[in-house]
This record gives structure tokens, C-alpha cells and sequence, in this order.
């Protein structure tokens, strides 16, 4: 069951109730983790381009989810690399990618297997 997310402002989200100060995954269980944002700023310098590598890991996060929701920040800075779009159309995940007070309506309508990375700043 997918937790409800109850809001979201610059630098934090609620879910569930319980606020979080930093990035998270939410995986189709509703467990919530911190996101690995090392694993983009790598290549690119910056956790504003997911790399192939983050997108694999939150794909193995998500359990074989068949929709991935992304809040791109506040003010929409994130974009997913060409690699990592490739690589998730190839698992046949679709791609919602929207910034987090946006993404965060996706997520609460969403049904079936979906997991969510959502950035909370810029």
C-alpha cells in the first residue's frame, strides 16, 4: 500500500504524517528511503540529472515497478538522463516526471505498482 503524501515545501516532505528534511524513494511497499544522490552527482556533478546508475538502483528499490513518479523540486530542476530514460522504458517502467508539488497529486491518484523519487529542493 502506498503511503498518502500530505505536502511538500522547499526542503522537506510529509508522507504519511511523518516529515522527512531530504530527498526520498518510495517503493511500491510504502517503505521510504533516502535517496542516493551520490550516485547521479558521480557523472554529472549534480543530483539534478539522474544518472543510469540511480536510475537502476531505484528501479531495483521499486521492485519491477510499472511507473515511476518523479518530483523534479520545487521549481523543477531534475531531469532524467537519456540513459536512464532508456534504461527504464527498457524494464518497461513509465515515466511521470513533474515538479514535487505536482508529482505529489500523481502519486496520491496513482494505483497499481508504483514507486516515487522525490527531490525537495530547488
Amino acid at each position: 500500500m502506498q503511503p498518502h503524501i500530505d505536502g511538500t515545501r522547499f526542503g522537506s516532505i510529509s508522507i504519511g504524517g511523518e516529515r522527512f528534511d531530504y530527498d526520498v524513494i518510495i517503493r511500491p511497499d510504502g517503505k521510504v528511503k533516502k535517496r542516493k544522490k551520490k550516485l547521479s552527482k558521480r557523472v554529472y556533478g549534480s543530483s539534478h540529472t539522474i544518472s543510469l546508475a540511480e536510475a537502476a538502483y531505484v528501479y531495483e528499490q521499486a521492485g519491477g515497478a510499472k511507473r515511476l513518479i518523479i518530483g523534479s523540486g520545487q521549481n523543477g530542476m531534475v531531469r532524467l538522463s537519456g540513459e536512464a530514460a532508456s534504461y527504464l522504458a527498457d524494464k518497461g517502467c513509465r515515466i511521470s516526471l513533474a515538479p514535487t508539488p505536482r508529482a505529489l497529486e500523481h502519486w496520491n491518484r496513482a494505483t497499481g505498482k508504483v514507486a516515487g523519487l522525490f527531490h525537495v529542493t530547488c
